[in-house]
C-alpha cells in the first residue's frame, strides 16, 4: 500500500482527492501549506486550515500544516507587487506551484516517507511516447487547470497523481455530499488567494515597500494626451471599467508603460496581436528546442483562454518568438504563453514580454 500525501487547501476538491485516494487504499497523509495570514489572523484561501483539519478529521486520516509564509513572499507575493509596479500582469499560482507547493510538498513527503503526492487539480498527468510527463487538459473544458500547472518539472510530475482529472465539478460535490465531508457546499475561490481583503491595487498599496508609481497620462494609440491615470499598477491589459474616460466609444487598456509612466488606451481591435515573444522557456512535454527550430502547436496566453493555433519559433537568444494563425486578445506582458500538442498535453511553456 503506497502511502500518498494529499494537499488540503480546505475546500472540496482536494477533500474529495483524498477520499478517493483513501477508498483505493493508499495510506493518506493530509498536509497543508501555510503561506499568508493577514494582520488580523485570516488564512490564504489555499490554506484554510480549519477547514481542512475538519476534512482530515471526517476521513481518519493523519493531518499536518507547515509553515511556509518567508519562503511565499520571497518567491510569490514580492515579485507579484514588483511586477505590478513595472508595468506587468503577473499570474502568482504558476511561481506558487513552481516553487513553493511541489517542492515542499515533495519535501514533507520525503520525511513522511510517502511516495507519492496528490492535489485536487482539474488536469491529467501522462507519460508521452518519448518519456516525458506531461500535464493534459481536464476531461471537462470548463475546469481545466492546466495553465497553472505548467511550469512543472519532470521530478515533480512523475511523483504526482491528480484524481480529478476525469471529474466535473458537479460529480465532485455530489461525492462530497453522499461522503458528508463538511466542504461539500463550500463556495469556489475565484480571486488571487492572498488578496483576502479589498483587491489587488489595496495590497500592492499595503505591502510595497518602495515609492508607487504616482499619477500619469492615459494616450491613445496615435500618442495624443487624453486623461491622466491614478498609477500604472491599477490596470491591467484588456481592462475596461474603472479608467475614468468618456471617449464616446468603449474603451480598453492596450499598453502599459513603465518607462515613461503612461497608459494606452484604444477600442478593442487594439487589444488583438497575432505575434508574442517569450522568455524563461520552461519545457516539460519536449526536452527542448533549438534556436532556428521550429512547432506547430496551439497556444493559450492567460488562464482559461481557449488555446489558438500557431507557430512557435526558438530564437538565439533563448527567447520564443509564437505567431498565431488569428490574431489573440489581451496577451499581457508577465502572464504566460502555455504551448499544446493537438491532444492537449503541455510542450513549454515561457514569460510574454
Amino acid at each position: 500500500m503506497k502511502r500518498i500525501l494529499v494537499g488540503l487547501s480546505g475546500g472540496v476538491d482536494s477533500a474529495v482527492t483524498a477520499y478517493l485516494l483513501k477508498i483505493a487504499g493508499y495510506d493518506v497523509i493530509g498536509f497543508t501549506l501555510r503561506t499568508w495570514v493577514t494582520e488580523d489572523g485570516e488564512d490564504s484561501r489555499c490554506c484554510e486550515i480549519d477547514d481542512a483539519r475538519a476534512a482530515a478529521d471526517m476521513l481518519g486520516i493523519p493531518y499536518y500544516v507547515r509553515n511556509c509564509m518567508s519562503e511565499f513572499r520571497t518567491h510569490v507575493t514580492q515579485p507579484f507587487v514588483n511586477e505590478y509596479v513595472n508595468g506587468l500582469t503577473p499570474n502568482p499560482c504558476i511561481v506558487c506551484n513552481r516553487y513553493i507547493k511541489w517542492d515542499k510538498m515533495l519535501e514533507a513527503a520525503d520525511q513522511l516517507d510517502a511516495q507519492m503526492i496528490a492535489t485536487g487539480h482539474y488536469a491529467n498527468i501522462i507519460r508521452l511516447e518519448n518519456g516525458r510527463y506531461t500535464v493534459k487538459t481536464a476531461d471537462h473544458a470548463e475546469k481545466d487547470q492546466t495553465y497553472m500547472l505548467c511550469r512543472l518539472t519532470q521530478e515533480h510530475l512523475s511523483r504526482t497523481l491528480m484524481p480529478l482529472g476525469g471529474l466535473s465539478k458537479v460529480q465532485v460535490r455530489e461525492i462530497a455530499k453522499q461522503t458528508g465531508l463538511p466542504s461539500a457546499e463550500k463556495p469556489d475561490s475565484q480571486e488571487i488567494c492572498f488578496v483576502t481583503q479589498g483587491d489587488h491595487r489595496s495590497f500592492i498599496e499595503n505591502n510595497f515597500s518602495g515609492e508607487l508609481p504616482p499619477e500619469g497620462y492615459f494616450k491613445d494609440t496615435e500618442g495624443n494626451i487624453i486623461g491622466r491615470h491614478r498609477g500604472i499598477y491599477h490596470y491591467t491589459i484588456g481592462q475596461r471599467r474603472g479608467l475614468g474616460l468618456a471617449l464616446g466609444y468603449p474603451a480598453y487598456v492596450q499598453r502599459i508603460n513603465s518607462n515613461d509612466n503612461t497608459v494606452t488606451i484604444g477600442d478593442e481591435k487594439c487589444l488583438y496581436s497575432r505575434e508574442i515573444y517569450c522568455t524563461d522557456i520552461s519545457f516539460m512535454g519536449i526536452e527542448k528546442m533549438v534556436p532556428g527550430e521550429s512547432l506547430r502547436c496551439n497556444a493559450g496566453v492567460r488562464y482559461h483562454h481557449k488555446a489558438q493555433e500557431c507557430t512557435a519559433q526558438m530564437l538565439e537568444n533563448g527567447k520564443m518568438r509564437i505567431l498565431f494563425d488569428k490574431p489573440v486578445r489581451a496577451a499581457a506582458a508577465g502572464q504566460s504563453a502555455v504551448l499544446y500538442n493537438e491532444n492537449g498535453c503541455i510542450l513549454c511553456s515561457g514569460f510574454i514580454i
